[in-house]
């Protein structure tokens, strides 16, 4: 009782220290509403939302094409990689491997693949390949370590473990949730494929930021409906008996291809030298340059952390109530699947759309990012959390609402809420980095920046601060659910 106790102390203490700086970064945020009528600008999206229209069906279908295909060979290859990568991940190296590969956002690899590539399937599919296969490398080698052990250790082969022994012992036990877990990272591929069309890669994204530019709604509007029935219907054609066709169907609709050149390939590797390294420049004007570098660096670094630390509480306070949209503690029947319609909505957009939009409502500032990824950050956690308390028994006394959630869902869920909340604070800080590519200045802002003026050695020495800063959100959320959570 006393070590209970003294957890939940702990858990308060972890709580209110987190809260407290959001609410001093809150204090550094700029926030401001700057357009002139928000109201206006909501209503003729809500109008286009009611009136979708597809201008062109023949491009509407390519770029429909594009997104799912990038999504479908990005997810299988990465599969794959992350498999292998899993099998070995009790070595140093192989997790060192899987977490750089991670840290870098796919935008960020799409920058750097179209400079090599061109705008081309290759440079799409690889985009997503690299950091997923790092994240399903980390999930895929936790399942394999988590299984019984039991089945592995009462047949040891005489020469060691090898592969059969592997296959027929450990993999069966795990093979499930790999699959489900597979199953995430495709609707999770299908969003990245949709954000990489904001930077040029022509899957629907490409023509969905044309038709929010422009004004175009109900074009949008159509574009958005085609996402949202693309992740919902996932559950039907997206399993193992099918994957034979719609791989294979996959390459062949959109081989990968990319305009490979081996003198471009030369100027982009001599041109990732720092400056200063290529050029042979002065003790002075070196010394300017690492000052300019700095400025953006620490501008970019106090930026991202101070927008992650506050969507990382608002994800928190929003997924406990939103929770209660998915929970059989509250809801049942078909108020329940609306709420957990609402949540798939919501979970299913991604955090650079939801900016996007909020930045033609509220104006440039740091609150369409704050808004837009509370608000997808919230709705994955609060699915999580409502299907997690399915397993609880139902409260001994009977209350109202209020006091059920106070002192009986809450108490109960809390630990597992936290743990949640550190997974994704990693996704937050390396989301916050990118978004910077619509004008934030977070290390997004800076990256886009340098690409722009073909500085691709300042380009390349930001995407490294940025995966640096993923990695130690990574590592200090780890410590933190060791040390609280599974005391």
């Amino acid at each position: 009782m006393t070590g209970f106790l003294s957890q939940t102390r702990s858990l308060r203490r972890l709580t209110f220290y987190f809260a407290l700086i959001a609410a001093a970064c809150l204090v550094f945020a700029d926030i401001d509403i700057t357009t002139r009528s928000p109201g206006h600008e909501l209503w003729l999206m809500a109008h286009g939302l009611v009136t979708p229209r597809i201008p062109d069906p023949r491009q509407w279908l390519d770029g429909v094409i594009y997104t799912l295909t990038f999504a479908l060979q990005g997810v299988i290859l990465a599969a794959a990689l992350g498999f292998l990568f899993a099998a070995f991940y009790h070595r140093a190296w192989v997790r060192v491997l899987a977490a750089c590969l991670r840290s870098v956002h796919e935008v960020f690899w799409a920058l750097i693949f179209i400079q090599l590539f061109g705008i081309s399937t290759l440079s799409g599919v690889l985009a997503i390949l690299l950091p997923f296969s790092g994240t399903m490398a980390k999930v895929f080698g936790e399942q394999l370590e988590e299984v019984d052990p039991g089945p592995a250790n009462s047949v040891k082969p005489a020469a060691g473990p090898s592969l059969s022994h592997f296959l027929y012992t450990r993999l069966p036990l795990a093979a499930h949730a790999m699959r489900s877990y597979t199953a995430y990272r495709m609707e999770c591929a299908i969003r990245s494929s949709v954000v990489l069309g904001f930077i040029g890669l022509p899957t629907i994204g490409f023509h969905l930021e044309t038709a929010l530019r422009t004004g175009d709604y109900s074009a949008a509007s159509a574009l958005l409906y085609t996402l949202l029935a693309m992740v919902w219907s996932l559950r039907f054609w997206f399993r193992a008996r099918w994957l034979w066709l719609l791989v294979p169907a996959a390459f062949i609709a959109r081989p990968l291809t990319g305009q490979w050149y081996g003198p471009n390939l030369r100027q982009f590797l001599y041109d990732c030298i720092p400056a200063p390294l290529r050029q042979d420049w002065p003790l002075e004007k070196t010394g300017r340059w690492l000052a300019w570098l700095g400025e953006q660096v620490a501008t970019g670094v106090w930026n991202t952390i101070l927008i992650a630390q506050i969507v990382l509480v608002l994800t928190g306070a929003l997924a406990l109530l939103a929770s209660t949209l998915n929970s059989s503690h509250f809801v049942s029947g078909w108020p329940r699947r609306l709420g957990d319609s609402l949540l798939l909505v919501i979970r299913s957009l991604p955090e650079y759309l939801l900016n996007f939009l909020f930045l033609l409502v509220l104006g440039p500032s740091m609150l369409p990012a704050i808004t837009a990824m509370t608000l997808h950050n919230g709705a994955i956690i609060a699915h999580l959390l409502g299907k997690h308390s399915d397993e609880l028994a139902p409260a001994v006394m009977e209350s109202g609402p209020v006091s059920r959630f106070a002192y009986y869902y809450v108490p109960t869920l809390y630990q597992r809420f936290l743990a949640y909340c550190f997974y994704r604070w990693e996704i937050i800080i390396r989301e916050t980095a990118m978004l910077g590519i619509l004008g934030i200045p977070t290390l997004g802002f800076y990256i886009d920046s340098a690409f722009e003026f073909l500085r691709f050695d300042v380009a390349l020495l930001l995407i490294a601060v940025s995966a640096a800063l993923t990695l130690a959100a990574d590592h200090l959320s780890r410590r933190l659910r060791r040390q609280f959570l599974l005391q």
